[in-house]
Order: C-alpha cells, then sequence, then structure tokens
C-alpha cells in the first residue's frame, strides 16, 4: 500500500499508541528490567520494528510469532506489528516441540521471533513449516546456535525511527491464541476495533469514547500517572490487555521480567517504580504475593499503590481478604473475561464469583433467550465480539451462535445465574462441571470452600469415575507450611 503524509486516525491499536505518545511524549510508557521508554522513545522503537516487518515484505494480515518471557521486545513487537497492519501471535513459552509447531502451522507464521535459548526447539520443527520463512533471534545470554536467524538488535536497530504513514484500518486483525478446557489452542480473531472497545478501553473511564482521537481528553492526569505492574506473562491475554488499557490511558506499565515468580522481587518492583497498581492471574499468583508481605522478612514503601487486579484465573475471596488485611488501603478487584469476550464485568458486593456486567452481556438459555433470575445459563456477549477461530469454521459455529432474531452471540461455555439487580454469578465452566449422581457440582465452588481453610494453600476439585455415583468430587490439595490438615478437618469446614 502506498505511504500517505496525512492518514487517517483508526482504532488499529498501532495508532492508538502513536495517539497517545504524541499527547504525553516524555511520560513513562514502558519499564522491563534495564530498558525505559518514554513515550516518545517507545513510539519510535516500534516504528523501527514496524519498518523491519515491512522490508521482509509481510503482506497485510501475515503472521509475526513471539516466542519469549517477559520483556521489552515483546511490547516492541505486539504494537509496531499492528503499524506494519501484521498480526503478532502470541506463543506460550513452556511449549513442547508439538505444540509450538502446531500453532506455527495453524497460525501460518511467517516470522517467529524467539529468544536465543529456545534455538533448539525452533530448529527441531522449522524444517516442517513451509510458510515459515524468517527467523529472529533475541539474545538472552544464552550461547546456544540460532543457525541462520537474523538477531533482532541488527534488524531492528538499523530502521528509522520515524512514523511509517501508513493508512491502518479498525478492521485490522488482533489474534489470541487460547488452550481453552480441551483440545489444541485456538486463534480467536478479533477485529482491532472490537477488542479495543470489549477489552482495552477500561482505564478510559465509564462512558465509551467516540473517536479514537478522544483517547488523549481520557488519559491520567499527569501526578496520578504511574506505571501499573504487569507480572502475567504477556504471551497470555490478561496481561497483553492489561498492558494496552493503561498505555492507552497514558500511564505505562512495568513489567515483571524474571523467569519464575520471587514475590519479594515483585514487591520490590512495585515499590522502586512507584507503581500504582498490579495486575495478577488469580490464586496461583496472589497468594505467594500475600504471603511474601505476611512474612515479615521485608517493608514495603506502598503509599502509593492502590489497585490490584485479577482477570483470567481463579481469585478466591480467602485471598482477596488477606491481600486487603495486609494492604488495608488498596482496592482488591476480580474481573471476570474469557478470550471470546473480552474483559466482562468487575466483582461485586455479597461473595464470590459475583459480577457487575457491562450492557452487551447477558445470560443465556439453549435457545439463546434471557434466563429468569436465579436460573441457571451460560454468559454470552453480543455487539463487540470475535469474528471467530482462524481456520475452524465447525468451533466458531458453535461459539459464536446467531439467534432467532439474527443477534450474533459469543458463548464460550461459562455457566451462570443473574439476579434481578443484574448482577451475575458464575458458576464455571461447563466442561469442567461434575455430576454427581445428578448434581452438579462446580470445581471452583469447592476449591473457595476449601482455601478459606487457614492450613490450605491452594486446592485443586475434579471428578473421578464412581460406580454409584457416576462421579465423585476430588480434591487435592496443598498444605501451608507444616500443617496437615485431616480429610474430616476439610470436610466439615466446607
Amino acid at each position: 500500500m502506498p505511504e500517505t503524509t496525512t492518514p487517517t486516525r483508526t482504532y488499529n491499536l498501532g495508532d492508538l499508541l502513536e495517539i497517545v505518545a504524541e499527547s504525553v511524549p516524555d511520560r513513562l510508557a514502558v519499564v522491563a528490567g534495564d530498558v525505559r521508554y518514554t513515550f516518545r522513545e517507545f513510539d519510535e522503537r516500534t516504528n523501527q520494528v514496524a519498518r523491519a516487518l515491512l522490508d521482509l515484505g509481510l503482506e497485510p494480515e501475515a503472521k509475526v510469532a513471539m516466542y519469549s518471557w517477559n520483556r521489552a521486545e515483546w511490547a516492541e513487537v505486539f504494537f509496531g506489528a499492528f503499524k506494519a497492519r501484521v498480526v503478532p501471535i502470541n506463543i506460550n513459552y513452556r511449549y513442547v516441540a508439538h505444540e509450538l509447531e502446531y500453532v506455527l502451522e495453524n497460525s501460518d507464521a511467517e516470522v517467529v521471533i524467539f529468544e536465543r535459548s529456545f534455538a533448539p526447539i525452533v530448529d527441531e520443527i522449522a524444517p516442517k513449516l513451509p510458510k515459515l520463512k524468517h527467523r529472529i533471534v533475541i539474545d538472552d545470554g544464552s550461547d546456544a546456535d540460532a543457525g541462520d536467524a537474523a538477531r533482532y538488535d541488527d534488524v531492528v536497530g538499523a530502521q528509522d525511527t520515524s512514523a511509517i504513514g501508513n493508512q491502518r484500518s479498525s478492521d485490522d486483525l488482533y489474534f489470541l491464541y487460547t488452550g481453552g478446557t480441551t483440545g489444541m489452542p485456538k486463534g480467536v480473531m478479533w477485529r482491532n476495533e472490537d477488542l479495543f472497545f470489549a477489552a482495552l478501553s477500561s482505564g478510559l473511564g465509564p462512558e465509551p469514547v467516540k473517536s479514537p482521537e478522544e483517547i488523549t481528553e481520557r488519559s491520567l492526569p499527569e501526578d496520578f500517572a504511574r506505571p501499573s505492574l504487569l507480572i502475567a506473562p504477556l504471551m497470555h491475554g490478561a496481561a497483553q490487555w492489561g498492558m494496552c488499557n493503561m498505555i492507552f490511558a497514558g500511564a505505562g506499565v512495568a513489567l515483571y521480567t524474571e523467569r519464575g515468580l520471587d514475590p519479594h522481587a515483585v514487591w520490590e518492583l512495585a515499590e522502586r517504580e512507584k507503581c500504582m497498581g498490579l495486575t495478577l492471574v488469580g490464586d496461583a499468583m496472589a497468594r505467594p504475593l500475600a504471603d511474601a508481605l505476611a512474612d515479615g522478612t521485608r517493608a514495603y514503601d506502598l503509599s502509593g499503590f492502590y489497585r490490584i487486579g485479577s482477570g483470567g484465573g481463579v481469585f478466591s475471596p480467602a485471598v482477596q481478604g488477606q491481600l486487603k488485611e495486609l494492604i488495608p488501603h488498596v482496592q482488591v478487584m476480580d474481573s471476570y473475561g474469557a478470550s471470546e469476550t473480552g474483559a466482562g464485568g468487575m466483582s461485586a458486593e455479597g461473595g464470590p464469583r459475583r459480577f457487575v456486567v457491562s450492557s452487551e452481556l447477558q445470560v443465556l438459555n439453549d435457545d439463546l433467550e434471557p434466563v429468569v433470575p436465579g436460573e441457571i445459563g451460560r454468559l454470552a456477549r453480543t455487539g463487540h465480539i470475535p469474528l471467530g477461530y482462524y481456520k475452524d469454521e465447525a468451533k466458531t459455529a458453535a461459539t459464536f451462535p446467531t439467534d432467532a432474531a439474527g443477534n450474533r452471540w459469543s458463548v464460550p461455555g461459562d455457566f451462570a445465574t443473574i439476579d434481578d439487580d443484574g448482577i451475575v454469578t458464575l458458576l464455571g465452566r461447563g466442561s469442567q462441571c461434575i455430576n454427581t449422581g445428578g448434581e452438579k457440582v462446580y470445581p471452583e465452588e469447592v476449591e473457595e470452600a476449601l482455601k478459606s481453610h487457614a492450613d490450605v494453600f491452594d486446592a485443586l476439585v475434579v471428578g473421578v469415575p464412581d460406580e454409584r455415583w457416576g462421579e465423585r468430587v476430588v480434591a487435592v490439595v496443598a498444605p501451608r507450611g507444616d500443617a496437615r490438615p485431616t480429610v474430616e478437618d476439610l470436610s466439615t469446614h466446607c
């Protein structure tokens, strides 16, 4: 596409970054290890990435896979890809060879950008991927042989920092590969505009913006625009969405870049960067962080820290309460969302798994009609929803049905009820529901009860075959410290 001197601004995520960078160029945008970017610097770096991708001959909608731990380059490639109108593909850094091969093949990836320590697995599968044309390696201190892969710093660093000036579109694509509960990962396809309104604009206030340029009017004020700390991996949707929410609000992010969760390192980073909030994924991250604050080995200055938000995993009331007790001035919030629905709602008073949801969400029965209060249905979203799953028409038809009135819905499978006041109570994913003697048991509910016991650090609940009941409920429990709760203790507590 020919370059233009005055492109029209769209809801393409690269356009939105440029709009914010022009408005608050000197604010801190990204902190990742030793790397620090102002919005101006980050915008220029993503321009270099975009130019490097275009120099490879990539056409709009080409796929660029990012295979690394959290680091500055992850954020650079994410936004740079959108500026070049190509699609970044998230890769789980824990994949074994056949999983990596599957996602690269399924996504039709033409480029893979990877850390040098992952070179052996990339070399193993590359010959099986005829559509993979380019390999770019990021140095990470490893001495692994990356063969003829180009070095990221050479490819990107050689580019001009100025804006490309290409005309982008709100219809440009965003992919999120999600594991779900069964089968291999699926690529959820979103238009940039739909994703923005469904998941990436919560930092801009309760009312939706009316134009891309309007986001600058919603930027956080200068004295409040401190970074939010992201400890979840950027290959996870919750972290990508959290990053965009803060970037588009003009506040920036601090990325946790350690390889493994060190709770004290997290709090040290929050203190050092004077972070205003923390985004995590459920109890698996929250409980170690709470225990680190409680162990008394180190006191942290968290006076400017005001929010802890969780999404993408179970955040039990017990752990939320522990954090609230340790940092009384902090707001601890749980959020509902899914790769197929976007960010759906925030926690409500009155018990666990209760959410105030957006007006686009409903609880529907099997006929795609709203349930009556108290009736169990499936949580669904209409309006700004994905186009479907990449290269999977059958799963797309099942998850994104159209009702009798012609309304298209996203129904990923979360069972729920709705109250008279519109509050939704999530019950759990239907594919994980345990049927014991005809009674439906949602594992999340039992897990929350177990984790509220003082001697339980974590718990996982599953159904196992039973001759009498069909399935029986079984819990795997990790005790706290040296505690040894008995089955009788836990049964009585539940």
